[in-house]
């Protein structure tokens, strides 16, 4: 089964994450499928804190990829964000 999902990058206490679209048997870390976008959960000033392909997503979504909660609701930010 293919997830929609987060790795974890950037060093302690600083976390940065890649959404990715994995194999669910791979680790958070692991060997990815296709790079979707990315999330900084620390973003200040005039860093972007979540960009997403929306298109590319609606698309896995299609072939049956599923997400994880946190994922799902970065979706939902995504979609408002771009809809404002």
């Amino acid at each position: 089964m293919v997830t929609i999902r987060l790795s974890r990058g950037g060093s302690k206490r600083a976390p940065f994450y890649h959404i990715d679209v994995k194999d669910s048997r791979t680790s958070r870390d692991g060997r990815y499928i296709e790079r979707l976008g990315y999330f900084n959960p620390n973003a200040r000033g005039g860093e972007q804190r979540l960009t997403l392909d929306l298109a590319r997503a609606s698309h896995w979504m299609s072939v049956g990829a599923s997400t994880s909660e946190r994922v799902k609701s970065l979706l939902k930010q995504a979609q408002t964000n771009t809809a404002v």
